[in-house]
Order: structure tokens, then C-alpha cells, then sequence
């Protein structure tokens, strides 16, 4: 029994056990080790894993799934073997610096959707089953992040305003989102089962996301794309709607410095609550052009 607590595999499931709800990506951190990793070192003894054998082992991931993957998985294995070599006086990580596939400048996404692509998203979106596909198209009216749309409830509901808790956003501080009509129409659609709004049962907010984004991107055949790329995406429709700078970061919830940035929860809000509407009329103008317009859509910067 002592050496099968010792397997890669058993500490991964201890590690995720006591883990996973402290990481932002830990869903997708488990799908990845189960998926690229476990099959080829879980049964391995921790502590006789060799870097030459991470080392092939991100090889043929990089072969078979990219650089960009074969990083990640780098730095899922990384995190994994310092936590147990907190726990463990005679473990020492086999991962050195220099064994990422990928530069940090490389790894950092500034995909944008093109009108194209936004267009294939959105139209297959409207028709996908289950709570994923309203999901799509609510992120990207109002440029939010997944797990803040995905966990939202029905009480963080204020007239047209969403108000999402400080405890609930990446820099713990209350975010106040002037809903504009469309979003409030996908809200109003979605079954009234319980607090979660996007749910299966409305006990619990939806937190697989991985299974149905495959089958999502065959559905409107928009490939290397993420959620989050739908957040860059509605920042640059902003952009091209004229909302200044300053009142598109604030509608991110991106802190603004100085004493430019020291005000209630409420400030700009009739600002932003323009810069969401404008944001929805570029979406409805990709979605559904005018009338004669038959310029073709051009892919954005």
C-alpha cells in the first residue's frame, strides 16, 4: 500500500483532491494529467521519474498536440511535484528551468475573434444544447471571464444591473455590469431551475467545460480558440464602437491607477452602461448585417 501511495497517479488524485478548488484551471489541470500524462507515468513511483523521461514525454506531446500544450503540461507537472515535495523531506522535483517548449512571450494570447468567426460562434451558439451555448454568447456581451458568468446567481441580479462580489472576481473587487438588453434576453430565456442560472439543475453553477467546447467548435467550425479569447474579443468590438480607453477597462473590471481609479462601486456607471449597449450593436450588426451590405466581413486585427 505504501508503494502505491507513492505512484504518480495516487499523489495526482490526493493533490487534486485537496487542490482543485483553490485553482482557477483546475478542471482542466485534472482533464490534461488524466488525458497527456497519467497513461504514460502514473503508475511510476514519484520518485523515480527521471527529467529524460519528462523530457520524451513532452516530445510527443508537443508531436501530437503543440508547444503551447506541451508548456502547459510542464507547468501542470511543476506545480504538482513542488506540492509534494512540501510535503515530503526526500523529494526533489526533477523539473528544471529551461524544459518549457514555449517562451513566455509566446504563451500570451492575444487571439481576437474575427467578424467571421464571431458570426460562426455566435449562430451555432444559439442552437447548442444545454447551458454552454447561452453561456457563449453571454460572455461576450458582456465581456466577462467564464467562471464569473458560469457561477452567476440569480441574487447578484439588481434591475438591469449584475453586481458580481468582490470574493467572485480576480481582483477582489465588487464589479457592477450594466446589462445591456440582449444579455438580458439570454438571462430571461434560461429555465428558472434554482439560484445558478447557468446550470444543469440550478444548484450548481456548469463547471465542465472542456467536453462540451469540443464539441462546440465541430458545431461552428471555428478551431484554437478559447472562452477567453470572447473577453479580448468584445474589448476590441468596444474599441471599434468608439468607447474611450478608460470606460472599456472599467467595464473588464480592469483597475485603473491613481485617483483615477478611487471611486464607489457605482461611478461610470451610465458610461459603461453605453459601452455595453455599443458592444451589443457590433454584435447584432456581425450577426444580423443590414440589408444590402454586402461588403464581405473582414477579419479584425
Amino acid at each position: 500500500m505504501a508503494q502505491r501511495s507513492n505512484t504518480l497517479q495516487a499523489i495526482a488524485e490526493e493533490y487534486f483532491a485537496r487542490e482543485l478548488g483553490k485553482l482557477r484551471t483546475g478542471e482542466k489541470r485534472r482533464e490534461v494529467m488524466r488525458r497527456l500524462v497519467l497513461p504514460v507515468l502514473g503508475a511510476r513511483q514519484i520518485d523515480t521519474i527521471k527529467r529524460s523521461e519528462i523530457v520524451r514525454l513532452l516530445d510527443s506531446i508537443e508531436t501530437e498536440n503543440g508547444p503551447h500544450m506541451a508548456t502547459a503540461v510542464l507547468a501542470f507537472m511543476s506545480r504538482l511535484f513542488n506540492w509534494h515535495a512540501s510535503l515530503d523531506d526526500d523529494f526533489l522535483s526533477p523539473i528544471r528551468r529551461g524544459m518549457a517548449r514555449t517562451s513566455l512571450k509566446e504563451t500570451a494570447r492575444d487571439r481576437v475573434l474575427s467578424d467571421n468567426e464571431l458570426l460562426a460562434v455566435w449562430k451555432a451558439a444559439e442552437t447548442f444544447p444545454g447551458p454552454f451555448g447561452p453561456l457563449v454568447r453571454f460572455l461576450l456581451l458582456t465581456a466577462t471571464r467564464r467562471s464569473e458568468a458560469a457561477e452567476m446567481t440569480r441574487s447578484e441580479l439588481h434591475g438591469a444591473d449584475w453586481i458580481i462580489p468582490a470574493a467572485r472576481m480576480k481582483g477582489k473587487l465588487e464589479h457592477v455590469v450594466p446589462l445591456a438588453a440582449a444579455a438580458r434576453a439570454i438571462i430571461n430565456g434560461m429555465s428558472n431551475l434554482g439560484e445558478h442560472i447557468f446550470s444543469f439543475d440550478g444548484r450548481r453553477p456548469t463547471k465542465d467545460f472542456s467536453n462540451p467546447k469540443a464539441a462546440f467548435d465541430e458545431a461552428s467550425g471555428v478551431a484554437d480558440w478559447r472562452l477567453h479569447d470572447l473577453r479580448r474579443s468584445a474589448r476590441s468590438l468596444m474599441s471599434r464602437a468608439g468607447v474611450s480607453p478608460d470606460i472599456a477597462e472599467r467595464c473588464l473590471a480592469h483597475v485603473i491607477g491613481g485617483v483615477r481609479g478611487v471611486y464607489d462601486r457605482h461611478a461610470y456607471h451610465a458610461e459603461k452602461k453605453h459601452a455595453f449597449e455599443a458592444l451589443a450593436a457590433q454584435i447584432e450588426h456581425i450577426v444580423n448585417p443590414p440589408a444590402g451590405n454586402v461588403v464581405p466581413l473582414q477579419r479584425q486585427a
